[in-house]
This record gives C-alpha cells, sequence and structure tokens, in this order.
C-alpha cells in the first residue's frame, strides 16, 4: 500500500490516496499503521476518496480503528494532498465528511499548499445532539463530577463531541490519568474528546486535548474550534482567537452573524512510502 505522512501542527495521520489504492479492511489498516514501533506511527489513518457530491471525500480512523466524523487538522492535509498532488487544480475546495461538506481555502506558496482556511460549519451546543446526557438544553459552564471530583465542563460538537474545562495550570496536567476519565464518563454515549484550557488573554488561550481512541495528540482542530467557541461562550476571549496547541498554532473565528466557525492553519508533508500489510 503506498502512504503519504502528513500532519497539522503535529496532528500526524497516514493518508492513502484512494483515486488509485483500494483499502480492504480500513480499521485494522488504522490499528497497524498507526503503530509508532510496529507500524509507521499516526494518530490515524485517513483515506481520500472520490466523491459524488464534493471535490473528494476525507474518511478517517482513529489510531485504534474506531471510525471519527471529522478532524480539523486531518481535512486541512487532504486539502493539501489533493492539490499537491495533482488530484485538483483548484484552491478553492470542497470535501465530503462524515458531519457534512467542508469549504477550504488554500494557500499556495511556490506551487504547492502551506496554509488552509476550513469552514468548519455551526457549532451544535444542544446536548441531545453532541451527545451529552443532561437535562440541561445546553451544558455551558456546568458541574460534572468526575472520578470525585467537580469540574466545569462546556460540551461544543463540532461534528464530535467535545468537553471543555479551564485549568490554571496546563502543562503540569497528568492528562494521561485525567482524560480517560473524562473520555468514558456515563454522561458522554459516544465517549468524547477532552480540551484542558488556561485562557492568557482576550485572543490567546493554550491548550492540551485528550482525544477519545487516540489519547493525547499535538493538535487537535475541531477540539481548537470547540474551545474557541467555548471561550466565546463563556466570555472569556473575543471572536477571533489564538489557540496554541503543543504541536502549534491555530486561528479560530466563530462568525457569530452566520454561526460559522473558520479555522487557519498549516499542513505538512513528511514523506511518501509503501508499507506491506
Amino acid at each position: 500500500m503506498k502512504f503519504t505522512k502528513m500532519h497539522g501542527i503535529g496532528n500526524d495521520y497516514v493518508y492513502v490516496n484512494c483515486f488509485q489504492e483500494m483499502v480492504d479492511n480500513p480499521v485494522k489498516t488504522a490499528i497497524a499503521v498507526s503503530d509508532r514501533h510496529f507500524g509507521i506511527g499516526s494518530d490515524g489513518l485517513i483515506l481520500i476518496k472520490p466523491s459524488d457530491v464534493a471535490d473528494g471525500k476525507m474518511e478517517m480512523y482513529n489510531a485504534d480503528g474506531s471510525q471519527g466524523a471529522m478532524c480539523g487538522n486531518g481535512i486541512r492535509c487532504v486539502a493539501k494532498y489533493m492539490y499537491d498532488y495533482g488530484i485538483t487544480d483548484k484552491t478553492n475546495i470542497s470535501v465530503e465528511t462524515k458531519s457534512g461538506i467542508k469549504y477550504l481555502d488554500l494557500t499556495v506558496e511556490n506551487g504547492k499548499v502551506s496554509t488552509v482556511k476550513v469552514n468548519m460549519g455551526s457549532p451544535i451546543l444542544k446536548t441531545a445532539d453532541i451527545p451529552v446526557i443532561s437535562k440541561k438544553e445546553q451544558m455551558i459552564d456546568e458541574p460534572v463530577e468526575i472520578d470525585g471530583e467537580m469540574w466545569k465542563i462546556t460540551c461544543v460538537s463540532m461534528g464530535n463531541p467535545h468537553a471543555v474545562t479551564y485549568i490554571d495550570d496546563v502543562k503540569n496536567l497528568e492528562i494521561e490519568k485525567t482524560g480517560p476519565k473524562f473520555e468514558n464518563h456515563k454522561i458522554f454515549p459516544d465517549r468524547v474528546n477532552t480540551e484542558f484550557v488556561r485562557v492568557i488573554d482576550r485572543s490567546t488561550v493554550e491548550m492540551r486535548v485528550w482525544e477519545r481512541g487516540s489519547g493525547e495528540t499535538l493538535a487537535c482542530g475541531t477540539g481548537a474550534c470547540a474551545t474557541a467557541v467555548a471561550c466565546i461562550l463563556n466570555g472569556l476571549t473575543e471572536d477571533e482567537v489564538t489557540v496554541k496547541l503543543l504541536g502549534g498554532d491555530l486561528k479560530i473565528f466563530w462568525d457569530r452573524k452566520e454561526n460559522l466557525v473558520y479555522m487557519t492553519g498549516s499542513a505538512t508533508t513528511v514523506f511518501d512510502g509503501e508499507i506491506e500489510l
């Protein structure tokens, strides 16, 4: 199987061009290629496929083989791949995902895509649609007991469920202990991605993320969007926020008139290769 290793600010996936390749068992393949000792090493597998309704289709699988609906860092790399490898020559493209069609603006430098702006769609705040088991219509700064400790969380879906919580010390958080407790808590029927956030100022926050099915990753695009929306809803930042992740920065803008979230960030090709599975 031919593949390309790519990352969006450190959130790395193995990409397969399914315009040319066939992947018969993507669940098994995702687990195999993601292994950082015996495989290629990645946060998961993303298949780039033909689409009847868009310029291309993104099908993503986490490192444990579970299928994800949407990945903000991943879709920027899909856009870069489609342009750099000649699937499209357009700089404004559409990509079909499990959470709908996304629209992307590509910035090209020296014939290659450098940054991508993604229309991530509208944030979902209704608890039943995220989903979160709650009697409340929305979960904004609501207390929840997790592993004997009270946390205040704000829940947002950006095509996948997120719980955002605020802490004073992001760097020293023992995320490998706390993250799974959030991920598998009973109020999240589909599990949850969790963002641990410190507000630096009205336009800047820093964040670490625990992704369901993958553990801690260096970056999460939908998580950065959910974090920005949560910060705005809680009155902590303006409508445009720089989110500082372990792998780099993402710029997030919530256009509240149109109720659309835009994410801008880099996309990087690491190497091309071939693997026997």
